[in-house]
């Protein structure tokens, strides 16, 4: 799945232009940097790539939503509408800016379930956040009719999901702006590093002076920038947007060899007429980053990841009803609304009651679901190996 897989020359080449002038911040120190501007280049590769008339850099993909949400107008009072099966992130950037998470069910695309959201909105709903999980898409059409009619900013979290397509457009550019992380593991990376995308040049300001400490980069150096408002330090480094920059134009390349691995390893898994898949509601776009497969009952799914365990064929495969990060089940955190900073005796006790509203619907889905994660480094015949592993797994756990 990751670009970091496929680390080149390429991505050596940038990171030395800015080592080579020593100007490691995007702003600022114009004659040092001698022309060397990454940030600048990677945002504008963004918008040619992805479609998007305004691109934003941002430290994370989690500062990139936190920033989104401001430009956004998303603060006290507001309800976001995100589902219960995602990263941690996405509910941690609501309440960075003070909104409430409101979490609903998945359906089988693993995404949010459009009718969960309908019953879900109230006069407090702001804004609707699909997060477009493990590579694929949520059903967008449905989501922005719901947006429309009720007059929902629609902010899509495609951090999964780079290079991914809904009818011909990147997910990310869809709704009134979208973001991308570039962390580690991500399609394409910086190291760390994340982007908001818009075509709302209003919104791409602000996110553009929220990221700096207010500045409104007007001036001719940064002591002469004005602040039109509170902002913060969610700034990418010039050798992280080196990194990405490298890898935005290597970009096609990785999703070809992920969406041709994708292929090859769910025709395998296909062969067992008891694992069926997730539900893509634009295949064609699908990045190919995950294959994500279901078994008949949350029994049988288990004892399939503790059989590839015990066979040392697990690492790769995502039992995703069990993790940590990813789903409600296992937030804890947030569904004590434990914080270091305290929150508003308000705030605190719509998180709680937010965090623990049944989710048995998503339990029956997560509970059957395996994700496997689609390497960029692996032959034909590893693909084959792997497959036939795995498959042989189920057939023994069916057979018992």
């Amino acid at each position: 799945m990751p670009g970091y897989e496929l680390w080149s020359d390429k991505e050596r080449k940038e990171v030395n232009d800015v080592l080579e002038t020593g100007i490691l911040m995007r702003y600022g120190f114009d004659a040092p940097r001698k022309g060397i501007w990454k940030s600048k280049e990677l945002e504008t590769a963004i918008c040619e790539t992805f479609g998007s008339q305004y691109a934003q850099l941002t430290s994370s993909g989690t500062s990139a939503l936190s920033t989104a949400m401001a430009a956004l107008g998303i603060g006290y009072g507001d309800e976001v509408i995100t589902p219960a099966f995602t990263f941690v992130a996405s509910f941690e950037a609501v309440l960075s800016v003070g909104a409430v998470p409101v979490l609903v069910d998945v359906d089988e695309t693993l995404t949010m379930n459009p009718e969960a959201v309908r019953k879900a909105i109230t006069p407090k709903t702001k804004a609707v956040m699909p997060v477009h999980m493990c590579g694929s898409m949520a059903d967008m059409d449905a989501l922005i009719a719901i947006c429309k009619e009720h007059n929902l900013i629609l902010l899509e979290d495609a951090c999964q999901s780079i290079g991914a397509t809904y009818k011909g457009k990147h997910l990310g550019t869809i709704g009134d702006a979208g973001t991308f992380s570039f962390d580690f593991v991500k399609t394409m990376t910086c190291g760390e590093g994340g982007v908001v995308m818009t075509n709302n040049k209003d919104v791409y300001i602000k996110c553009d002076g929220y990221t700096d400490h207010g500045h409104d980069h007007l001036g001719a150096d940064r002591g002469a920038d004005l602040h039109p408002f509170i902002g913060y330090n969610y700034r990418i480094s010039e050798l992280h947007a080196a990194v990405g920059l490298a890898q935005v134009k290597r970009l096609p390349e990785f999703v070809a060899t992920q969406k041709m691995n994708h292929t090859r390893l769910k025709e395998i898994l296909a062969q067992v007429p008891e694992i069926s898949f997730r539900v893509i509601p634009d295949p064609a776009g699908d990045s190919g980053s995950f294959v994500c497969w279901f078994l008949p009952s949350a029994e049988i799914a288990k004892a399939v990841v503790t059989e590839m365990k015990s066979q040392g064929i697990l690492p790769g495969n995502f039992y995703w009803f069990d993790n940590n990060w990813h789903y409600i089940r296992k937030w804890d955190h947030l569904k004590n609304a434990v914080t270091l900073n305290a929150l508003s005796p308000e705030l605190k006790e719509k998180v709680i009651q937010q965090a623990n509203k049944d989710f048995t619907a998503s339990d029956a889905i997560l509970s059957r679901c395996i994700c496997t994660s689609v390497s960029l480094l692996w032959t034909e015949e590893q693909i084959k190996e792997k497959g036939e592993k795995m498959v042989n797994v189920v057939r023994k756990v069916l057979s018992k």
